[in-house]
């Protein structure tokens, strides 16, 4: 199957209504992220879309006209840690699979670059995230923490979270 085209560009607070359904998707499958499935559309724009002062910025990819991915880049640590990147990317569900979140997280590895940052940090990914962990690996990333049952899986019950790193 072809890859769909798709651009990847930083949101703008326009973009919101298209955001939000994107997270809820991800959210309500309760196995990748740590914000609870009853999050509200208020709580998660403030979570991925606001500044706070701390550089964060968000980002979208569009196919077709439509947004079918987001993600965020920010400081990991403030102060003496901003030098290395956090971040996270949701791709709507029926999009995943297709090539365009590896093309999305290549572009926001370039944009960490792009604003200096010396390396990049993810904090809990989910080690039964097997997609995500491998996508990770494969762009260069080591876990290099494993932090015990620090996740409750809807399914799974407590499993381990990563911690990835790789120098940009």
């Amino acid at each position: 199957m072809t890859a769909p085209a798709a651009s990847f560009r930083p949101s703008t607070e326009s973009d919101w209504a298209a955001i939000w359904p994107v997270i809820a998707a991800t959210l309500s499958e309760a196995d990748t992220y740590p914000y609870p499935s009853t999050t509200t559309h208020d709580e998660a724009r403030r979570i991925w879309m606001t500044d706070d002062n701390v550089g964060r910025v968000a980002f979208v990819a569009e196919s077709e006209g439509q947004v079918v991915a987001t993600a965020y880049l920010k400081p990991n640590q403030p102060g003496l840690g901003d030098h290395i990147a956090n971040a996270g990317w949701m791709v709507k569900p029926s999009m995943r699979g297709l090539g365009i979140g590896r093309r999305f997280a290549v572009y926001v590895i370039e944009q960490a670059r792009q604003r200096g940052y010396l390396g990049m940090q993810f904090n809990a990914v989910v080690s039964t995230n097997e997609a995500a962990v491998a996508l990770w690996k494969s762009l260069g990333f080591d876990v290099v923490g494993t932090v015990p049952r620090a996740f409750r899986h809807h399914r799974d019950g407590l499993v381990p979270i990563y911690i990835m790193y790789r120098d940009l």
